[in-house]
């Protein structure tokens, strides 16, 4: 049981340690970009936006975004545009994250991000 759960401490640390340092940036910016294509946005927008959201965003704020902008019950399984992809985003109560969602997409949307 000890040799368990000091595996799972360990692992945790070395998850902890590659978001501190970066080494996991690819991977939380493709799981963002993945997030966004599922949203209903194109491919070069979900590109754009993740690159941006991940340099502005912690993965805690990350994580909320993904969790509130889920579709609810009613809500069609895509966004359908940026606008409604920012309507979903303010559910998750977080300026922060709101603002850096909306930058981004109106900056991808024009070609600046």
């Amino acid at each position: 049981m000890r040799k368990i759960l000091f595996g799972i401490v360990i692992l945790a640390l070395l998850v902890l340690t590659a978001v501190q340092t970066g080494a996991a940036k690819p991977v939380i910016k493709w799981r963002v970009e993945s997030a966004l294509l599922e949203a209903g946005l194109s491919e070069n927008r979900a590109e754009c936006m993740s690159a941006r959201m991940v340099d502005r965003l912690s993965v805690w704020q990350l994580y909320k975004l993904q969790q509130g902008m889920a579709p609810q019950e009613g809500e069609p399984d895509k966004a359908g545009g940026i606008g409604e992809l920012v309507k979903r985003a303010r559910r998750v109560d977080d300026a922060e994250a709101v603002a850096v969602t909306a930058s981004s997409a109106g900056l991808c949307a024009i070609g600046i991000g």
